[in-house]
């Protein structure tokens, strides 16, 4: 995958978005996600690390979304994103974590955003949402 420049950091939230939104509707895996992720640079990783946990924010995600997005990622529930998650209130500062932690960030994140997207999918949006997000391309951004 080519990165875009700075001038298309829209295109790459984009991206972002659509990346996201295919493995919370299990049109990718999140191990395909996590290939994709490790293959930013570490400033575009903590671009991602933001823009997803932006996503899991206005999911609204509860105590229990942690708890069973940490199982769903693969991630020990002591390392620090997963403690971050699980937290009441949540901690979002995903992007201020080490590098070497930012793939595990990424997994937690994306799985609590899957869980607590699910839901609202199933109860607020069931049969009549029009959000763009919930009705991505599938599988066009190349891995």
């Amino acid at each position: 995958m080519t990165e875009v420049s700075s001038a298309d950091g829209g295109s790459f939230r984009r991206e972002t978005e659509q990346v996201v939104n295919e493995i919370a509707q299990e049109f990718r895996t999140l191990d395909d996600g996590a290939a994709w992720f490790s293959g930013l640079s570490p400033a575009r990783r903590q671009d991602v690390l933001r823009e997803v946990a932006g996503c899991a924010m206005q999911a609204n995600i509860m105590p229990a979304d942690g708890r069973s997005g940490v199982t769903r990622s693969g991630v020990k529930p002591t390392a620090n994103p997963s403690v971050m998650i699980c937290m009441d209130p949540p901690r979002y500062s995903f992007a201020g974590l080490p590098a070497d932690e930012h793939v595990k960030a990424f997994r937690v994140l994306v799985s609590v955003f899957t869980i607590a997207d699910t839901r609202r999918r199933k109860t607020h949006c069931k049969g009549t949402c029009g959000h763009t997000w919930h009705h991505p391309p599938t599988l066009t951004v190349e891995l």
